[in-house]
């Protein structure tokens, strides 16, 4: 599903006009990038948790020449699927079998 897809599914839903559920999606995007910048995390309960982590810098290999190569220290967004979630995707699984 990509995002004009669950804007669609969103609109007809909800029952709102597909205007008002891409600047919903629009400002969930933001406003959890916002957070997450300013090391902050967003938890929503049963769907799960956005935060940061902090990778340190490590040394790489290039797979096509085997050359060493540095690969600078970061911070990367992280999503931990809550129960409720988890539980919805493992339930359709067994239904679809």
């Amino acid at each position: 599903m990509n995002r004009q897809e669950l804007v669609d599914a969103m609109a007809a839903k909800a029952g709102i006009s597909k205007v008002a559920a891409d600047a919903a999606v629009k400002a969930f995007i933001d406003t959890v990038g916002d957070e997450l910048q300013n090391g902050g995390k967003v938890q929503l309960v049963g769907f799960g948790t956005f935060e940061t982590t902090q990778r340190a810098a490590r040394t790489g290999r290039n797979p096509q020449t085997g050359a060493a190569t540095k690969i600078a220290a970061c911070t990367a967004p992280k999503f931990k699927a809550g129960k409720a979630l988890k539980d919805q995707v493992n339930s359709s699984k067994k239904s679809k079998k």
